[in-house]
């Protein structure tokens, strides 16, 4: 189980990335919101769309959820 963060910083295209706390740009972050501790970023994105409705997985911690 991880836990898992949404970027309360869009992207330029508009997303807010999630991330799990072992992400390698977890630090580099400065504005994120808690969103639960999951199995998997699929949890975690359904969760993170619960505070915005444009989200998309990191492509380093939450590639299964990167959207390509």
């Amino acid at each position: 189980m991880s836990a898992y963060y949404v970027n309360n910083n869009a992207q330029s295209t508009g997303e807010h990335e999630v991330h799990t706390s072992d992400c390698q740009f977890f630090y580099a972050i400065q504005n994120k919101t808690f969103v639960g501790n999951f199995n998997n970023c699929h949890e975690a994105i359904r969760a993170a769309k619960a505070i915005y409705s444009n989200v998309d997985g990191c492509y380093f911690c939450c590639n299964g959820c990167h959207k390509k």
